[in-house]
């Protein structure tokens, strides 16, 4: 496949939201009950395949070999491909864009974002960024600004007439956020701030789409706790907001330059210089000033982490979508090789050999489990906050959470893998550029790094979505995939519910070494937290499968083979069968390794490293 040649398939997407998940209980909530019916996301996920396929996806090519471009100066220090102009209008205009982070009467759920996130990022992981960081921001500014701040940035942001970034990393402060050096000084107007300092990486950081950039930047005041406690956040907008809306003079933002990076070459991530000139000002976001050194900077922009974390898992599954189909479609029509079976016979199409039906199954099965459990947390979110009880709203905000990391960490470290087994199935042309294997295996790179590096996803699984609320959510999640794999067994699927099982045994163990590392060896728990984290999603991705595979088994049965949804039925099935087989059994060389207890990264000393 080509770099503008959009080959999704949305049948799996459509049976997970319409027919896996519960959608019909969300939408009887208060929330959407007046809005919207099941049948509605048609019309979402129709639209935006064509925009994806005729508009997005042919500008994917632009974004790969021509890209963003620094010109430097303060108007717009960064261009793109006039193509990209065209994508961003109809995005915005269709409202597939940063409306998705309207959170009033009459929103649209989250759960239904999930399908179109991906559906784009498959078009192009690049492109869509310029809108994305926009949706993000502007759940930091409804869940924390002021009525005011609201009013000034929201409905503009909302239209995609102004973008908006996240500014966490400095070049001295990457994961470790707390050590962040810019400072932001009280001015005589109060909660407004003069702000000083460097942020590098930031994504969508200046372009020529939006006539204005919201930037949210983390910074200290005087007299701020040292670490995390100590970090506010704040709107520095590039070109000042007026008190009625309009736009002023430039706010001494300044673009030091573009980053070269390996993939996503269409997206712009930059250095940005704030108050080179000692003229840069922002608001501290909501009305809770810095108390005693502690501010509330790092819980607001954790509400645009944990977002944005979740949406990373989407741009991610988009990349291993396109990849798997432009793999399926390659494999159809290569002709090359006899049979097995048949060594004197004709050369045949590569997806008649054995082991491009493994790259393929090994792929279809991965994409499907990732969708899954992604689909899925969204759904959580959703629920979180529109469930019609308290007690609902806490179960579903923790199972989000637990689930979370392994949305972001899970996915983009099995993203080089799948996308590299859709390399290998193009054979010696999945090494060139003219298809679209290898520039989706470079964009998909970065989505590991992303919103804390995917070790940090693992520390965050193992140690606070294990012990958070005294560790009974986490052992109400464990629980809930042991009671489904003892209380759903079927014949037709009773060796996959076997390996389940084991699997969970295995599991237990793996969480129950964590437990005594915590207490005692630490180095042990941090050369072994990825290998947990791994494990956890393979049995929760087990599980969800094996629950699509149960439902697709009892539709095949009520259709017949003669009916045309029946091979999409079948190929439910094996990729359930496939994944519990071949994914889930990796749990067992994890608790092995773990048993094994082997220390030798840790002993080695550094001098050896040669």
């Amino acid at each position: 496949m080509p770099h503008n040649n959009y080959l999704m398939n949305t049948r799996d997407i459509k049976f997970v939201i319409k027919e896996w998940l519960d959608m019909k209980s969300l939408l009887s909530l208060d929330a959407y009950k007046e809005y919207y019916g099941i049948d509605d996301i048609d019309n979402f996920l129709d639209v935006n395949f064509k925009i994806c396929r005729d508009v997005m996806c042919p500008a994917n090519k632009d974004a790969d070999e021509i890209g963003a471009t620094y010109v430097g100066g303060n108007e717009h220090a960064v261009v793109t491909p006039e193509s990209f102009k065209s994508v961003y209008k109809t995005i915005c205009e269709a409202e597939l864009g940063p409306q998705f982070g309207f959170r009033g009467e009459g929103k649209i759920p989250l759960s239904w974002y999930a399908p179109i996130l991906e559906m784009q990022s498959a078009a192009s992981a690049a492109i869509v960024m310029f809108w994305c960081l926009t949706q993000g921001a502007t759940t930091v500014l409804q869940d924390y600004g002021t009525q005011k701040q609201q009013d000034m940035f929201l409905p503009k942001m909302y239209t995609g007439e102004w973008g908006g970034t996240m500014g966490l990393t400095e070049p001295g402060a990457g994961s470790e956020v707390g050590a962040v050096a810019s400072k932001a000084t009280p001015t005589d107007t109060p909660h407004l701030y003069k702000l000083k300092g460097t942020k590098c990486f930031i994504t969508s950081g200046d372009h020529d789409l939006a006539e204005n950039i919201i930037h949210l930047m983390l910074a200290k005041t005087p007299g701020a706790k040292e670490g995390t406690a100590g970090i506010s956040l704040f709107i520095v907008p590039k070109f000042w907001v007026n008190e009625d809306g309009s736009m002023g003079a430039w706010n001494d933002v300044t673009s030091v330059g573009i980053e070269h990076k390996m993939g996503i070459h269409g997206s712009s991530t930059l250095t940005l210089a704030m108050g080179e000139n000692d003229n840069c000002f922002g608001w501290m976001v909501g009305e809770k000033e810095v108390v005693d050194g502690k501010a509330v900077g790092m819980k607001q922009m954790f509400a645009y982490m944990n977002e944005e974390r979740l949406n990373t898992g989407l741009f991610t599954l988009g990349c291993i979508t396109s990849a798997y189909y432009a793999a399926l479609d390659y494999t159809k029509v290569r002709v090359q090789s006899k049979k097995s079976t048949d060594p004197k016979g004709p050369s045949v199409r590569i997806i008649e050999h054995e082991d491009v039906r493994r790259m393929l199954l090994y792929q279809k099965s991965g994409m499907e489990a990732i969708r899954a459990l992604i689909y899925q947390a969204y759904l959580y979110r959703d629920l979180e906050v529109d469930a019609a009880t308290a007690e609902e709203r806490e179960y579903y905000g923790n199972m989000f959470a637990i689930a979370n990391p392994l949305c972001k960490a899970y996915s983009s470290d099995m993203a080089r893998i799948l996308t590299g087994e859709a390399i290998q199935c193009h054979g010696g042309y999945g090494f060139m550029e003219e298809y679209a294997g290898a520039q989706l295996y470079r964009d998909c790179v970065i989505h590991g790094i992303w919103e804390g590096t995917n070790f940090i996803q693992s520390q965050d699984y193992t140690g606070r979505k294990f012990t958070m609320n005294g560790g009974e959510p986490f052992k109400k999640w464990v629980a809930e995939i042991d009671d489904f794999v003892s209380g759903q067994k079927t014949d037709e699927f009773a060796a996959e519910f076997a390996m389940m099982a084991d699997a969970m045994t295995a599991f237990k163990y793996i969480v129950e070494m964590n437990a005594a590392w915590t207490a005692g060896d630490k180095q042990m728990k941090q050369l072994f937290a990825t290998r947990t984290m791994h494990s956890g999603a393979r049995v929760y991705c087990g599980k969800l499968l094996l629950s699509q595979a149960l439902l697709a088994a009892k539709k095949l049965a009520e259709l017949g083979d003669d009916h045309f949804d029946a091979n999409f039925y079948k190929g439910k099935i094996a990729s359930a069968r496939f994944y519990i087989m071949n994914h889930v059994t990796d749990v067992f060389g994890f608790e092995k390794a773990m048993k094994a207890g082997d220390k030798s990264a840790i002993d080695i000393d550094e001098a050896s490293l040669v």
